[in-house]
């Protein structure tokens, strides 16, 4: 059996276990998760009985954020993070299959009005192609339906017109974009583009929160190819390491495991499957210049490097450029909590500013922070004591 085939294979497997899913309950699906009950309560039943994942990424959902759900399914995490984003945000679910989103979409009106505002949206559509949007793709077909090679070329054009022109989520346009147990489900040729789209629908400054089924173990290839596991989240599952080098692969920094189950969901073979959670953000692209600043690593450990190969060793005044000192300093990133942010006495205007070589690990002096003609004296008084004595 070809590679190709097995794939379709697979696929199939994905899309009619999921169909099945929508109509009745499967717990093969999904492993033990809690979620918060306050925004449990007014879900509807059915939503709550057909919902499937191995975590809760909405956790990491602020006030007012846009966000994008990859796989939203029966819409629960959808509906969890509208009431997280509020009234001023924005929710959009993508999933593929049409049972899915008819039950996510069937309770819209109906969370609308519990919600207080009608912020959720559900969009059909491949994760891994967020440019083509799928109802309108089922639109043309209706009217041009497809009998002849030339009819699909007319397919493939106008669905290519679609990406240029409708794409279905906007390049840099979402805050945060969350998935719970879906991109294992992607084949693994796709899975570049599945991680790439993630980071081009995303703001400068936005991140991803992802739960998944991850392996500690690479699975071999006569389970990637059992059609069973592979719809069950657990012949596709990344590798630990391999899912967080899929981030950085396209340009994300910053990745975090902010979840990890001990104990594994599944043992197959002897390989364990467990849940993780991952953070990555987006931002770090951009000229570097010089802005004399400085950031101090606190510790505990004795020096650590960042993922565009910065060192920063503790106790140190470490030379930034400009773009990775804001990366370092900005409180909803990774950085903040672990640096001492060292400005410059003397500001130097960005459009003043010369060109930064982030290639090197270089310190910086105080008389580059303080300035080289800097001669201040000052003895303050006292300024250090309390009542129990001298600092």
């Amino acid at each position: 059996m070809s590679i190709d085939h097995l794939h379709l294979v697979a696929e199939r497997a994905v899309r009619e276990r999921y169909v099945e899913a929508a109509q009745k309950k499967e717990t093969a699906l999904c492993c033990p998760v809690e979620y918060n009950k306050e925004y449990l309560k007014i879900l509807p039943q059915e939503i709550l009985e057909r919902d499937y994942g191995c975590g809760d990424p909405s956790k990491f959902v602020r006030a007012g954020d846009t966000v994008l759900d990859l796989g939203s399914g029966g819409g629960k995490i959808c509906y969890i993070a509208a009431q997280v984003a509020g009234p001023q945000g924005k929710i959009i679910g993508v999933d593929m299959n049409d049972e899915m989103l008819a039950l996510a979409r069937k309770y819209q009106d109906e969370m609308a009005q519990k919600i207080g505002a009608p912020n959720v949206e559900f969009r059909k559509g491949k994760i891994q192609d967020l440019r083509l949007d799928l109802d309108e793709v089922d639109e043309y077909l209706r009217r041009h339906p497809i009998r002849t090679s030339a009819d699909l070329q007319l397919l493939e054009e106008y669905s290519e017109a679609l990406r240029k022109n409708a794409p279905l989520i906007e390049d840099d346009s979402i805050d945060v974009v969350v998935s719970n147990c879906v991109l294992n489900l992607v084949k693994e040729e796709d899975r570049r583009q599945l991680f790439a789209e993630i980071f081009r629908v995303l703001k400068i400054g936005g991140r991803a929160a992802i739960s998944d089924i991850v392996s500690d173990e690479e699975v071999p290839a006569h389970l990637k190819n059992d059609p069973e596991l592979w719809s069950g989240c657990i012949s596709g599952a990344f590798t630990e390491s391999g899912f967080l080098k899929a981030f950085e692969d396209v340009g994300f920094y910053g990745m975090q495991i902010v979840k990890r189950d001990d104990k594994p969901w599944q043992t197959v073979e002897g390989i364990e499957f467990r849940s993780v959670t991952i953070i990555a953000h987006k931002g770090k692209q951009g000229p570097c210049y010089e802005r004399n600043q400085a950031v101090i690593y606190q510790g505990p450990w004795k020096a650590v490097i960042d993922d565009d190969g910065h060192t920063l060793f503790r106790g140190e005044r470490m030379a930034v450029c400009d773009k990775t000192y804001r990366l370092y300093t900005r409180q909803e990133g990774p950085y903040a909590q672990d640096l001492i942010a060292v400005e410059p006495y003397n500001e130097i205007l960005l459009e003043e500013a010369k060109s930064f070589n982030c290639s090197k690990n270089a310190r910086r002096h105080p008389k580059e922070t303080k300035g080289q003609d800097y001669k201040v004296t000052e003895i303050s008084e006292g300024a250090c004591c309390g009542p129990d004595g001298c600092c």
